[in-house]
């Protein structure tokens, strides 16, 4: 039987794994890896920077597959369709992969950015992977430091405030609506700065993105300030490296509710 290991790699730092993950990293004979072409290529550098720091040159393998395209223009109620067609293409990749790579009595890998539990998609591609029957295989799941939780600790902050609930969601979920019932809440997948949209409330954001890398970049304080210095930062950045991660999180007054 085949075996897989979705190891949470943490949000960039190859300090920040976990010794669970540094043992099944040393345990695999096969890493396979999703280019995002050349404008993502530090995402591949430093997965293999993360590899070459834990394990012996020459001890292992990487297979690479091209990451289908998804279409991110879709939005409203086209929006789910499109991230199921994007992970079906995916499925069929890693199917591919699985089943030309990797031999019956050998393990393989997927290193998962963050926690694989946390707004990723591994788990369940390879869930469908398994349902299609081409292939059997066994796998398990290493949890990792996610962003959000680097992301708090680099500006020495909670996730919650004492007997307060806390909220992860979307950016796309934000712009609908600050979440019901809850002032803490931390928000992914932001690619329009959905912030701006409660700059006149009384908002504190913890923003970073890069996290746990060399070109990591910070920002806080009262959202009515810091907003305008996060989108200045934010575009810079994006136009200096091609692409951006970051995440945030923003703390209202109970009072504004």
């Amino acid at each position: 039987m085949r075996e897989i290991h979705v190891i949470g790699i943490g949000a960039g730092d190859p300090e920040q794994l976990t010794l669970q993950a540094v043992r099944a990293l040393r345990g695999t004979d096969v890493f396979f890896l999703l280019d995002k072409g050349e404008e993502k290529s530090d995402l591949t550098r430093l997965r293999l920077d993360i590899l070459g720091a834990h394990l012996p040159e020459g001890s292992y393998r990487v297979v690479e597959a091209r990451d289908p395209e998804r279409d991110r223009r879709a939005g409203g109620t086209a929006y789910s369709p499109a991230v199921g067609d994007w992970r079906s293409a995916r499925a069929g990749i890693y199917e591919r992969m699985i089943v030309e790579e990797l031999g019956d009595d050998e393990t393989g890998a997927f290193l998962v950015w963050g926690d694989p539990a946390l707004y990723d998609s591994t788990i369940g591609i390879l869930d469908e992977v398994l349902a299609r029957g081409a292939v059997s295989f066994a796998y398990d799941v290493v949890p990792g430091v996610s962003s959000v939780s680097a992301l708090v600790a680099r500006h020495r902050t909670g996730l919650n405030r004492v007997a307060r609930p806390v909220q992860i969601t979307t950016g796309r979920r934000l712009a609908e609506g600050f979440p019901e019932g809850v002032d803490d809440v931390v928000v992914m997948l932001d690619a329009h700065q959905s912030f701006r949209h409660y700059a006149d409330e009384d908002i504190d954001i913890y923003w970073g993105a890069y996290i746990g890398t060399p070109d990591e970049i910070l920002v806080s304080g009262p959202l009515a300030e810091a907003g305008p210095e996060i989108e200045r930062v934010r575009a810079q950045a994006r136009e200096r490296k091609g692409w951006i991660m970051d995440t945030y999180l923003l703390r209202r007054n109970p009072g504004e509710r």
